[in-house]
Order: C-alpha cells, then structure tokens, then sequence
C-alpha cells in the first residue's frame, strides 16, 4: 500500500518500440525521445527499454537531459533537439550529444566550443517546413550551413530535420504541405552531403505516411503505448506503460446535503459512502478533474466528486459499499475488466495523454511492474 506510485512497465516499452521498429521497416532506424523524464515514465529505464525493443538512437530537448542520458548510456548516440544557451551547449557537447543548429551564429558558437573541448561536433541542421518554432525556412540556408559543417575541422554535418505541425490529425493536408517542402530540402542535402541522417516523422507521422521516414523516426508518445490520435493505443498496436495508483485511506458515511473537498463544490443527494485518496494536484491529478473523472476501486469505476486539492481527491462509493480502508484504487490504468486510459483523462480535461502522463509530479514515485 502507497500513498501514491506510478508503475512503469518496461516490457511494455519494449513491446511499444519493437511495433514501432515494425511499422519502419527495414530501412529507417528509430530514436526514442525521452525528453521531459520520458514523458513522465522515468527517462533511464524507459531509455533503455527502448533500446532493447529496437531503438538504435536516443533524443532529448535540454542539456541537463542530455548530461543524464550521456552519462547513463555513453555509447547510445544522442541528440539534443532544443534551443542552448552557451553554458548549456557547452553541457551537452560534454556529454557527447550531437546538437541542433539553425543559424551560422550559433554554428560558429558550436564550432568554438567543440574546439575548446577537442573533439569534433555532430549537427543536425533544423529546417522550418511548417512548425514556425525553431529552424531555418530558407531551403539555400539549411544547405549552406550543412556545407558550412562539412567545411569545418571543428563539425561534422550529422542530419538534417523538420518537425511535423499536424500529422496527428488525419484530416489536415498542411500534413502532406510540409513533407513536400522538407522533401525538396532532403533531395539537396542527400545530393550533396551524401550520408546525412535525413528525419521528419514522429509517432502519428510514422503510422499515418510511410513517406515522412527518411532514414530515421524520432518517436516520443507511442513509445510509452499513448496513443499520437488521442484515441485507443491498442488501434495502432500500442500498449500504455504508466499506471497511476493510490489507495483508499478513509471510507466516510454521508447524509442528504453533506459536502466534500473545498468549495462544496459536491454535496450528497442521498446516503452515501465517500472513499478518501491520499493524492491530488501536487501529485499531477489536475484540479480540473474535479467532478469530472472516476477512480477504479475493486474493478469497478467510482465517480470522483468534490474538488482536486493538494493532497487529497474523494470518491463516491454509492449506501451500501464494500469497500474498506486500504483498498488499491487506480487513477490511470486498469484494475478488474475495467481500464482508465491517460487520453480519457485529457478528453476531460481538454488536453492530450501528453500532458496528463509529464504531469505526474516529482513525489510520485516511478517503480517498474
């Protein structure tokens, strides 16, 4: 009994990877990207989960991310995606992660930096196809700095990339718009830097259009078997890692008019029974879960009423219940016949399994079963 645990299953991870290895084929190789603490299921294990269901390279977004990865796996090729301040470039080349670059200034910072640490950098160079976040939008400019890093004693030019806007959503031509403006800029970059990793896809991409695979996959999401369209895992062969379990601390009998949590914002309309959770928002159970989700306890689904406070959420447990202090309950996973799923919480929510699965905080420990 825990006041509050997320169980990760590692087979599940592995399983996860090998589908994805599956769905890419032969060619393309597929990298993990285990940014954010693997998407709230502890980066380490899933990390090397992944790796042993097919993965051959890792992604991360931060430098102090890359220092952890690097560190764990030295020999598992690494790549950092995100924006770096000096200090931060200067952490992850130490870890030995190849680097993200868009423009000739920081290529220069990149290059002055491998040089003082005396080996060379690894750059993949970001093309803006669509996103309009980071990258370059000038097709001439991405190979310019490619041949920049070919040129350059201090760099080697590793890939090029895009990030896709829209590929989880199956209706949206801006999809395919993307691809054949990256397409254009993967051409040139094969023509003339031979060997240069080409990637566009993530999750949804990499199951929706066997043309965004290039030569690699980065896949966040489906590794941890969340689905990239929001809908059942298991429709693209996924299966979830993460459960979210807590226990029933207090069983309380309620009267006509009677009130839970702050607010009151719930009061009984009959006899009752409420069951206690000893976890709430500070463990990621969002507050606007109040009066709007339901808990398993003993295989059956028990409406959570009240409102979400720090520590606490209450469920109603219909007169006449058998449940007794003590009782796991499961917030997300499955328990009996029955599953509650990260995307039916973000539906709720009005969100993504994303945010629901990097929103389970730091206290919540991550145990593998």
């Amino acid at each position: 009994m825990q006041r509050a645990v997320a169980r990760i299953d590692l087979g599940a991870v592995r399983s996860n990877c090998a589908r994805l290895k599956a769905e890419l084929g032969e060619g393309p190789e597929l990298c993990a990207v285990v940014k954010a603490d693997g998407y709230g299921h502890g980066a380490d294990r899933c990390a090397e989960a992944a790796l042993a269901g097919g993965a051959t390279r890792l992604a991360v977004a931060t430098a102090s991310e890359a220092e952890a990865i690097g560190r764990r796996l030295p020999h598992v090729p690494l790549l950092t995606m995100g924006a770096l301040t000096p200090a931060e470039l200067d952490t992850a080349l130490a870890a030995g992660s190849e680097i993200a670059v868009w423009t000739r200034g920081f290529l220069e910072l990149v290059a002055e930096r491998a040089r003082a640490q005396g080996r060379p950098a690894r750059v993949h160079v970001k093309h803006d196809s669509g996103m309009g976040r980071l990258g370059s939008r000038a097709p001439e400019e991405v190979i310019g700095l490619l041949h920049a890093c070919a040129a350059s004693p201090d760099l080697e030019p590793a890939g090029v990339w895009t990030h896709l806007a829209t590929a989880d959503e199956p209706d949206s031509a801006f999809f395919a718009e993307q691809l054949d403006r990256f397409d254009r800029v993967a051409a040139m970059a094969r023509a003339e830097l031979p060997g240069v990793t080409v990637h566009a896809a993530n999750s949804a991409a990499v199951f929706r259009d066997r043309r965004s695979h290039f030569d690699m996959a980065r896949c966040g999401i489906a590794v941890y078997g969340l689905d990239p369209f929001q809908a059942d895992p298991a429709e693209c062969g996924l299966r979830p890692a993460l459960s979210l379990r807590s226990y029933v601390a207090d069983v309380k009998r309620f009267e006509p008019g009677d009130s839970a949590g702050y607010g009151q914002t719930w009061r009984a309309e009959r006899s009752t029974c409420v069951g206690v959770l000893p976890l709430g928002y500070g463990d990621g159970v969002r507050r606007g879960l109040s009066n709007n989700a339901e808990v398993l306890v003993r295989g059956r689904r028990r409406p959570l009423v009240g409102t979400v406070s720090m520590d606490n959420v209450t469920i109603d447990l219909g007169p006449d219940t058998e449940v007794e202090p003590g009782d796991e309950t499961v917030l997300i996973g499955s328990q009996g016949g029955e599953e509650i799923r990260a995307e039916e919480l973000a539906a709720r929510l009005g969100t993504i399994n994303y945010e629901v699965t990097c929103g389970i905080s730091a206290r919540v420990p991550r145990e593998e079963g």
